[in-house]
């Protein structure tokens, strides 16, 4: 039985299980709709280690490539419209 990760949208749905399976044991498998890839599965521990935030705001912010650049960035003193409630 072959290791493919590639599954035409109607076989993925015709052998889900298997797909879900493969996701777990193999890695992401993707789905392809018209030639094209369009969706990939993945296991919900791929899921979480590739969604976890690295860092927090003040992290980012600290690191950021504009650091130092001198950028000024002004509060805009538009105070909006009045609206009649």
């Amino acid at each position: 039985m072959s290791k493919r990760s590639g599954w035409p949208v109607a076989d993925a749905k015709a052998r889900f299980s298997e797909v879900i399976d493969r996701a777990i044991s193999s890695g992401p498998q993707t789905i392809t709709r018209n030639g094209r890839d369009t969706v990939v599965v993945v296991s919900v521990d791929e899921w979480k280690r590739k969604a976890r935030r690295k860092g927090n705001l003040a992290e980012f912010f600290a690191t950021s490539p504009l650091r130092g650049s001198q950028l000024v960035v002004e509060r805009s003193k538009d105070r909006g419209r009045r609206v009649k409630l």
